[in-house]
């Protein structure tokens, strides 16, 4: 198996680490003068933007590594983690989710199946060394698709010195039985750096708090306390290049994501008590089950002056998603598909992105940027069942940003964007559906209405975006931003033209050719107060849509069998509110605390009641002890409940967690070796996610979770 190759090579990288060492004790001591450091890097980013932003690099992504790259990240005030069982995860911004929040890497967004609540985001976690978080209306600089904040994963940065570097990292969980680990190589020769990684994880079907679920009144035993045909696979692979002479710079990278994961068959489909009984495997990966592949090709390309910095990102993207389920159907007159009779569901999608940049220098004071996006998508589907249909997507976009800055203390920002998009999208027909309905009795008319999955559809949109801010920071101690903006969103094929039974979400769901975009004003303020060690930042936002898309229950019973009533894609007029809270405090005996709190209101306005999917308030209370190269932390989560819901959708109660854990750092062999150990959830309490694919099948989070960690890093320089 691939992960005991990982472990197999700790010993290489132990004796490389021995010579690195050696070599390092040959460098000469040289003598620097003083070096006075007036603002941190964090502070430096934050500065740079009108925006709340959360600068993250490798520190933070090490201290609160899971594995996930969205579970990390859930650190983050107003960052929460959509779950899907224990392995697959998508993120949330201040309630907006799916297509509303944008993931780059590389200077490139990642194009996927982001639309489903049951669709995991393909990135290495282990694979990446700085995000920045960026909360509000992002469509400016990034397009639709980002309204609601932007994950933006940073390229690695270029080591100074020449030579071999590399890490091994080795995970493990008990709650799910993970196994772990990623190989890191990299090569630094003059003007030219390439870096290597490959990594993995297996896991097994995940234990939760509780002997059986409940679902339609229906109780389903948990054996074992252990969700069954929940395991799952993870393989990542990625190159990265990059050179740089003079004033031109380019990096390439190319990356290779795979995922599989069971699906609970209670929770896919009408639940069933005969597909939950144990079948004696924890590690199985059964039907039904999910199956991703995520292929991506980019290029960053930079050439810079004195007055001026010219660049361009380019990427090719291949995502293959395929859900697969024993065959069934509900027409007796569909045949046994001849060829993969059990694939249910699948979609691929190409997507060519590009993007030019010119950032414009004319003084001290002022800067200019104005740029041009283009992407290009095709989307094709296959299986025994039909949700989405074919569809082509082509959008462009231009924008203009200008900055002033009469001192290092004040900053106003401003800036227009336009987008043009758009959606032809495929007509099918399923003559299975029509002949099953003539034999139900319905009439010809209502026959012909169903039997036309998808109404073709050639749609333009136009729309555009604002956006202005200030930053004002009077004294080094305190920080105001202010920035208000319009927003938009162009409508996903999904909301345009899906029309089928979604297992996923246990409805018929059915779009709406008719659509116009979504959009809305912003506003996001953030105030922080720093000296020395002790922070505070307050970060209150309010948004107002007139046009959300969202899933609407239309009271009308669909007649597709076990599909339950339709709903329908619609627009609203919505009301996003609320905030974050920040606080850390150094303490006497090397202790530290900190404190983040946050909170979202949703209202639909129309409907006059909260939206789906709208996270409970949440406050962490962190204690740390931190001496030399040992460091221990106990936090206390405290989660309200959610009562604010949807239609059709359950509350959540609230819960309080108990997480302790602690590193080491030890010199051994002549490098660094950080050990970390977690315990989540140390008693071993019984709560809810209320944004988890799982919570509507009244399915409880993972229960305690023992967590290690090793990475061992490793260096040879060279002249």
């Amino acid at each position: 198996m691939r992960i005991q190759l990982l472990s197999g090579t700790l010993g290489i990288l132990f004796a490389g680490a021995i010579h690195a060492q050696q070599s390092a004790d040959s460098v000469r001591t040289v003598a620097l003068g003083e070096v006075v450091v007036s603002e941190s890097y964090r502070t430096r980013q934050e500065k740079l933007t009108a925006l709340p932003v959360d600068v993250v690099r490798k520190d933070f992504l090490s201290r609160h590594f899971s594995g996930n790259l969205v579970q990390t990240l859930e650190q983050i005030p107003g960052v929460h983690s959509m779950d899907i069982g224990a392995g697959f995860s998508k993120p949330v911004i201040r309630g907006l989710g799916f297509n509303r929040i944008a993931v780059s890497e590389n200077g490139i967004k990642q194009e996927g199946q982001q639309w489903g609540s049951d669709h995991g985001l393909e990135i290495d976690a282990f694979n990446i060394d700085e995000v920045r978080v960026r909360k509000g209306p992002a469509s400016l600089l990034f397009g639709s698709d980002a309204m609601g904040g932007v994950i933006e994963v940073l390229p690695p940065v270029t080591p100074i010195l020449n030579g071999l570097a590399g890490e091994a990292v080795l995970l493990s969980k008990t709650v799910n039985g993970t196994l772990g680990g990623s190989l890191m190589l990299g090569w630094k020769r003059g003007a030219w750096y390439v870096k290597g990684r490959y990594s993995e994880q297996r896991y097994g079907d995940y234990r939760v708090p509780t002997d059986t679920v409940v679902y339609l009144t229906q109780k389903m035993p948990v054996y074992g306390r252990r969700l069954k045909n929940t395991a799952g696979v993870e393989r990542n692979a990625s190159l990265f290049s990059a050179y740089a002479r003079g004033h031109y710079r380019m990096n390439v990278a190319l990356s290779n994501a795979y995922q599989k994961m069971g699906f609970f068959a209670g929770a896919h489909g009408v639940p069933d008590l005969a597909r939950v009984q144990d079948d004696g495997d924890s590690r199985n990966i059964d039907l039904p089950f999910s199956r991703v592949n995520h292929l991506k090709l980019t290029t960053h390309q930079e050439l810079f002056g004195e007055r001026f910095i010219l660049s361009g990102d380019f990427g090719w993207q291949y995502n293959h998603r395929e859900e697969w389920s024993a065959f069934h159907t509900h027409y007796d007159t569909q045949p046994l598909p001849e060829r993969d009779p059990d694939k249910e569901l699948e979609f691929r999608l190409h997507t060519f992105s590009s993007s030019l940049r010119l950032r414009l220098l004319p003084s001290t004071t002022w800067e200019h940027t104005v740029g041009l996006d283009a992407q290009a998508q095709r989307n094709d589907i296959g299986g025994y069942t039909f949700l989405l249909p074919e569809y082509r997507r082509l959008t462009t976009g231009a924008y203009w940003l200008t900055m002033y800055r009469p001192s290092n203390r004040f900053m106003v920002s401003g800036g227009a964007r336009y987008d043009l998009g758009r959606v032809r999208v495929a007509a099918s027909t399923d003559p299975y559906l029509a002949e099953y309905l003539r034999r139900q009795g319905y009439e010809e008319e209502k026959v012909k209405a169903y039997e036309l999955r998808s109404v073709g559809a050639d749609r333009t949109y136009g729309d555009y975006s604002l956006s202005a801010g200030i930053v004002w920071n009077p004294t080094p101690q305190h920080l105001v931003k202010v920035n208000l903006g319009r927003s938009f969103r162009l409508p996903g094929a999904n909301e345009l033209a899906s029309n089928g039974v979604h297992h996923g979400t246990f409805r018929h769901e059915q779009g709406d050719p008719s659509l116009s975009s979504e959009r809305g004003w912003q506003l996001d303020a953030s105030y922080s107060f720093r000296r020395g060690a002790l922070e505070l930042t307050v970060s209150p936002f309010l948004s107002l849509f007139d046009n959300y898309i969202y899933l609407r229950p239309t009271g009308e019973w669909s007649v597709l069998p076990h599909a339950g009533q339709i709903y329908r894609y619609t627009g609203a007029r919505v009301v996003f509110a609320g905030g974050e809270v920040t606080f850390d405090v150094p303490l006497p005996a090397n202790l530290s605390y900190r404190l983040a709190g946050e909170y979202v209101y949703t209202r639909n306005r129309d409907e006059r009641t909260a939206l789906s999917f709208s996270p409970p308030a949440s406050m962490r209370n962190t204690l740390t002890w931190e001496r030399g190269r040992v460091r221990l932390y106990a936090e206390w989560q405290a989660i309200a409940s959610q009562r604010r819901i949807a239609r059709n959708e359950d509350q959540t109660p609230g819960a309080n967690l108990l997480h302790v854990g602690g590193s080491l750092r030890l010199h051994a062999l002549g490098t660094h070796v950080e050990v970390a150990l977690d315990a989540r959830n140390v008693f071993d309490t019984k709560y809810y996610n209320h944004l988890s694919f799982y919570r509507k099948v009244e399915i409880p989070e993972p229960g305690r979770n023992f967590q290690l960690s090793i990475k061992i890093p490793f260096n040879q320089h060279s002249k």
